[in-house]
């Protein structure tokens, strides 16, 4: 039986709501399910864990392509992109700009969200012209380094886009569209100030639609959340509505317990019954956790990729992200060094 935890103390801090083709084997962490769709030994240490202890639970993908001809870019201002993020449109938005939108940045600054559009989910993908769709100065909202790591959100209820991202790294930001391309700003969803004193990072977050029927929310967030110890974790918290956050006081996957000194790029999800949650590690593979449909449990599952040696891997696979179309699941997810990286398709 999987080792369960006792239940995380919920914590006082809250968010305020405001108004080229290449065909290599990939063994990946990934699964697509409500968490993800388009349209093992608890408390060790997951480095020493075999790939065996996620393998019925997770399927093995193949490279496909490189989702962007980085070189034929407009808007490319470091040379780099990471944190992809897929979402269908399909009997959501009649007036978005593609069947398939795909949403990237830069890491470094100026960092910019950045949108681009397909027919299928392996591409080829086309620039939006309008790139970067949110920069890094918003008035009169923020002027910020730097804004990265675009996730979002289909919301059912109010038949939008939810656009989550982070600038500085300290903050995450949410933006609302009802094409996927032109958004309204609605606020900050997480900082700092709402985790313990100590806290130096919150970013790199996404959220999902996971009711916690317990704790009265609908939704969940997962993000890289560091301290003055400089050893990153993942962080989560929950939400009736997607803009007011309560948040965990402890990591849900603690570094250490996962057997790496750093964490990032989280990515709820739900394959047989439990949630999971894949992040990748500071050595360049992606790892699995299983916190059960209450997030109750840590159950760390081990290495469920290792990147490969070459291109586009070059040692490194991160932030996986991860859905359906017709059958068919996909990863999409950020290959190559930390700041020389590009977007990778792989599907089932």
């Amino acid at each position: 039986m999987p080792e369960t935890h006792p239940e995380p103390r919920p914590s006082t801090h809250r968010g305020a709501p405001h108004g080229i083709d290449r065909r290599t084997l990939l063994r990946t962490a990934a699964a697509a399910g409500a968490a993800g769709a388009l349209g093992g030994l608890a408390d060790s240490p997951a480095a020493a864990a075999p790939r065996r202890a996620a393998a019925g639970v997770l399927p093995e993908y193949t490279f496909v392509r490189e989702a962007l001809d980085t070189a034929d870019l407009a808007y490319n201002p470091t040379g780099e992109f990471i944190f992809p993020c897929l979402r269908g449109t399909e009997g959501r938005l009649p007036d978005a700009p593609g069947r398939f939108l795909l949403y990237y940045a830069p890491h470094d600054a100026p960092g910019g969200i950045c949108l681009a559009y397909a027919d299928t989910p392996e591409g080829p993908y086309t620039e939006h012209p309008g790139n970067p769709i949110v920069g890094r100065e918003w008035a009169p909202h923020y002027s910020v380094s730097h804004v990265s790591s675009p996730h979002v959100l289909w919301n059912e209820q109010e038949r939008e886009m939810w656009l989550y991202f982070h600038g500085e790294n300290t903050t995450t930001r949410l933006a609302r569209s009802r094409d996927g391309a032109d958004f309204s700003y609605e606020g900050e969803v997480l900082t700092t100030a709402m985790l313990p004193e100590g806290t130096t990072e919150t970013s790199y977050a996404r959220v999902f639609e996971h009711p916690l029927p317990d704790r009265g929310s609908r939704y969940v967030m997962v993000f890289m959340r560091n301290d003055t110890t400089d050893h990153r974790s993942i962080g989560w918290g929950w939400s009736a509505d997607g803009v007011s956050f309560d948040f965990d006081p402890d990591p849900l996957v603690d570094h250490a317990a996962a057997g790496a000194a750093n964490l990032s790029g989280p990515h709820v999800v739900e394959r047989g019954g439990s949630t999971y949650v894949a992040y990748h590690t500071s050595e360049g593979d992606i790892r699995l956790t299983e916190v059960g449909r209450d997030f109750s449990l840590r159950r760390h599952l081990g290495t469920v990729h290792e990147p490969m040696a070459g291109p586009p891997d070059n040692g490194r696979s991160a932030a996986p992200s991860y859905g359906s179309h017709h059958g068919t699941q996909y990863m999409l997810y950020e290959a190559g060094s930390r700041l020389g990286a590009t977007i990778a398709v792989a599907r089932a």
